[in-house]
């Protein structure tokens, strides 16, 4: 390994690697999980908001309010961006809980003063601002977890955790069939959306102030005796554990602080997993959030009402978070990659059945592949979570995470304008031939290139095989 960064945190991670799944252990997941939930509602908005906005007359008609919701989700995207890019290397340099301690302050505060707005211009910006916040929060909260869970366990964490921030979905879809189009107490539906996540985000913010910090931070960064207190708490409520051999005096000082920068991304064998990551994230993003943000302006092209096109969102969204809990039963048993492939091809082959659906095709139809496209993206999207943890080491895993997530966020935003273009000329149809292809080079490029890291110690990236770019 070229890398210049020196791991000193083995003795750390093997006691953590020993843990057994405790009842404390999977409590802090679900705790963290919960933050992550306002991500998902923040980018579940997305669809339902835009019809709201179109119906109180903010956003325009026709072409015109296609164009709006382009921006609209461009500044969704462009929010979570500068959050992923600009904050991940503090998560490096300060430690993953001063991340996800504050960022869903600044989401609150945001996200009540966007639905306070009467232009799209003004709703756009506070968008924007409150993505910021929750961009900032998920690369932690992976991170987090990744160094959290013994390696055995990792997968199953990250398809628990992913459960608990899918429940998101069906929250934004009820509250959106309930509100959207209408008002209650005389403020438009679309505004209670906005309000909605403030008063539970400020909950979850009080509840995870007593998380501690990453033990596996903590011992990259020298402090060996806070990681070494934290990790034997957990140990405590786990008396089942087993002991790893211990070669290195946790009281003495490492030889050599891990730091991590910049540059390490672009030295073999990390620039490999660097490049993979920033391609597989450019496409993967159309499919994910070309299905799951126009969804209900993908069915009223198809010549469905707007009422029935949020019932089926409804039913469709309440596959998010169950449909994790059955992958914790495969999380660890399969390679990462082959799961991540199996989801890319999924989604082309159901997206292309979908895209073949009329405005007489049976209810029953559209839910079925409308909940094989959001399973399949589950599927997919839990399996990279996890993934993009185990390609980087710690010291630089927040900054690495943050830079090749960042590539989603991008093609996101010019994929905004890429489907609204599509819909207009070619329509539902053409957007899900797009959303397939783009699919098919996720499939493809994981499936060749990708790396094993199932079951792998998690700070041991020379165990990696070498993607070979």
């Amino acid at each position: 390994m070229n890398v210049t960064m020196t791991e000193t945190t083995t003795p750390i991670s093997a006691r953590i690697d020993a843990l057994p799944g405790s009842r404390r252990l999977w409590t802090m997941i679900a705790i963290l999980s919960f933050g992550a939930f306002f991500e998902i509602y923040d980018i579940a908005l997305t669809a339902p908001l835009s019809l709201g906005l179109l119906q109180a007359g903010i956003f325009r008609p026709g072409s015109g309010g296609l164009t709006d919701q382009a921006f609209f989700i461009a500044a969704t995207f462009l929010g979570l961006y500068l959050g992923t890019v600009g904050f991940s290397g503090i998560a490096d340099r300060l430690g993953r809980r001063v991340i996800f301690t504050w960022s869903l302050l600044w989401y609150s505060v945001a996200t009540v003063v966007m639905g306070l707005q009467t232009s799209a211009i003004l709703i756009d910006l506070w968008r924007l601002i409150a993505s910021v916040g929750v961009g900032m929060e998920l690369i932690a909260i992976d991170c987090y977890i990744a160094e959290l869970m013994p390696k055995d366990l990792r997968g199953r964490g990250f398809a628990v955790s992913t459960s608990i921030q899918f429940l998101a979905a069906p929250t934004v879809a009820v509250l959106a069939w309930l509100l959207i189009p209408g008002s209650f107490l005389s403020v438009a539906g679309w505004r209670w959306l906005c309000f909605a996540p403030a008063i539970g985000a400020l909950l979850i913010w009080y509840v995870r102030r007593g998380l501690p910090e990453s033990p596996r931070w903590l011992a990259a960064h020298g402090r060996l005796d806070e990681a070494s207190s934290i990790v034997a708490s957990l140990e405590a409520d786990a008396p089942a554990v087993s002991k790893p051999k211990r070669s290195v005096n946790l009281q003495t000082p490492p030889a050599k602080i891990a730091r991590g920068a910049f540059r390490d991304l672009w030295r073999p064998p990390i620039r490999g997993r660097t490049i993979l990551m920033i391609v597989f994230h450019t496409f993967q993003v159309i499919g994910f959030f070309g299905f799951s943000n126009w969804l209900p302006t993908l069915l009223v092209a198809k010549g469905i009402t707007v009422t029935k096109s949020l019932g089926y969102g409804l039913a469709i969204s309440f596959s998010m978070p169950l449909a994790p809990l059955i992958f914790v039963a495969i999380a660890d048993r399969f390679e990462r990659k082959w799961q991540i492939v199996a989801g890319a091809v999924a989604v082309a082959v159901f997206g292309l059945c979908f895209a073949a659906l009329t405005k007489d095709s049976s209810a029953f139809m559209y839910i079925a592949l409308g909940l094989g496209i959001a399973i399949s993206n589950n599927l997919m999207s839990y399996s990279y979570h996890t993934y993009q943890s185990e390609l980087f080491p710690t010291p630089i895993r927040a900054r690495a995470i943050g830079f090749v997530y960042s590539f989603s966020r991008l093609s996101a935003i010019l994929s905004g304008f890429m489907i609204a273009f599509v819909l207009a000329r070619a329509g539902a149809g053409g957007v899900f031939v797009l959303i397939s292809g783009a699919m098919a080079v996720v499939a493809l490029t994981i499936g060749l290139w990708g790396p094993r890291t199932r079951g792998l110690p998690l700070d041991n990236v020379t165990a990696v095989e070498d993607v070979g770019i």
